[in-house]
């Protein structure tokens, strides 16, 4: 059977080793990067300018994962893109070598076993769990149901103070027109399962704080989960004012970053109740508005705090009218000149949506000590002083954090959503991660 490649249109992609088995494909065609665990023999590799990831498989079942892939893509899931399946590959001496799966590389995203290598705040295991458990959400209410949720199964990137989750392996899961109570509680007991495993393992490298309880982890999947759920499918019934309760519900929902697209509601016969239901809801409200006023396609928190910096732009230039204008004066005045500000060398460190989230951060700093320090002031600080110290994040990291093999790919840009929802964070916790 001769090489064939589904998907790529790329001819260049014929002159990787497929004749070389995956685990032995030579170091000048590898990209180092951070890698998490997985079932597969999974290598980094440089393409072109870009980075693929390329996963050893079946072919039936690479096939069928390029498909789902592409499917949920399609619907906008946050969710790694197909490139191409490779089958009918053999060595040199004809013997049938597994076929391949390829996706392209999430730049300045990291598997959750690099970001316990680094020097992170103490909430950051908590952060990762709400950010699965949101994605989690958002694929239920496309109907997917995954098969194994885990954090070995998901990218993070950074989101303002939150991080964004990123489906990676689809091999396990099915699309339904809905999925039914069982098939959701049956994902969350898989996550929570998983995820304690993980917690464990973690304690057993030496690479997770000892007094963190790893059933406590497992639980506050399960409950962040359940409590995002109820909140974006609920039946609420008023009796009075529904008008007012009908615009508190869909700007609550707006402040959790989901646009209401459709709402089910339901009159009693004497007039005096409305039960609502959202029935159509799709992430990304904050991000679609700064994209539709600026062009910038960011995290939804980053999309969020740019927004509140083009509000207080606005009212301190006292353009309250045109929305539109004033946010291309903020771009041309205040966003492209703090991030053009910082070093070529740097801008590897982070995203420019993410500098700029860290640089209001730094000024807020040392606005305590002086309350008149201005922007360029704070960039230059930033830049000297916390910058330097911050670990690339870009596609090519330089170096290798070799803790097993992941898959790894890239979320559909059109635009950007996000999975961690900043309003979110502030309903009630429980737990000793809190």
């Amino acid at each position: 059977m001769p090489l064939k490649i589904t998907g790529a249109v790329d001819p260049e992609l014929l002159d990787l080793p497929w004749s070389v088995p995956l685990e032995t494909w030579p170091k000048d065609t590898l990209a180092a990067l951070p890698r998490g665990i997985s079932r597969h023999v999974v290598r980094f590799v440089r393409f072109r300018g870009r980075v693929l990831a390329v996963k050893e498989t079946v072919a039936p079942i690479a096939q069928r994962e390029f498909d789902m892939l592409k499917e949920l893509g399609r619907m906008g899931a946050p969710c790694v893109v197909p490139f191409a399946v490779v089958d009918g590959r053999v060595d040199k001496k004809g013997e049938e070598l597994p076929a391949a799966l390829v996706t392209e590389h999430l730049q300045f995203s990291l598997p959750y076993r690099a970001l316990f290598s680094q020097a992170l705040r103490d909430d950051t295991l908590g952060r990762l769990i709400d950010a699965l458990a949101v994605l989690l959400v958002r694929l239920h209410l496309l109907g997917f149901y995954w098969g194994d949720v885990s954090l070995s199964n998901a990218l993070f990137r950074r989101d303002a103070e939150a991080f964004s989750a990123y489906l990676v392996d689809a091999e396990t899961g099915d699309l339904h027109h809905g999925l039914t109570p069982g098939q959701r509680h049956y994902d969350i007991d898989l996550a929570r399962t998983n995820i304690i495993g993980e917690m464990f393992d973690l304690q057993a490298a030496a690479e997770l704080d000892e007094t963190v309880d790893p059933l406590a982890v497992g639980d506050r999947i399960e409950e962040r989960y359940k409590e995002l759920w109820e909140t974006l499918t609920a039946k609420q019934t008023y009796r009075e004012n529904v008008r007012m309760h009908v615009a508190e519900r869909v700007q609550a929902l707006n402040e959790l970053g989901f646009d209401v697209a459709e709402l089910d509601m339901t009159q009693t016969s004497d007039g005096s109740e409305l039960t609502i239901r959202p029935k159509v809801v799709d992430a990304g409200h904050h991000s679609r508005r700064l994209l539709r006023l600026t062009g910038l396609d960011v995290q939804e928190n980053q999309a969020r705090r740019l927004l509140n910096d083009m509000d207080e732009y606005r009212a301190l230039m006292g353009n309250e009218e045109d929305e539109v204008l004033a946010a291309h004066e903020w771009l041309a005045d205040v966003f492209e000149p703090t991030v053009r500000a910082v070093p070529r060398e740097f801008r590897r460190k982070l995203e420019p949506a993410q500098v700029f989230h860290e640089i209001l951060d730094h000024r807020w700093f040392l606005a305590e000590k002086d309350p008149a320090v201005t922007m360029p002031a704070a960039v230059a600080s930033y830049v000297k002083n916390v910058l330097p110290a911050r670990p690339d994040e870009q596609s090519v990291l330089g170096q290798e954090i070799s803790v097993g093999d992941d898959e790894s790919g890239t979320p559909r840009e059109a635009p950007t959503v996000t999975t961690m929802i900043h309003a979110w964070q502030s309903l009630p916790r429980t737990g000793q991660l809190d």
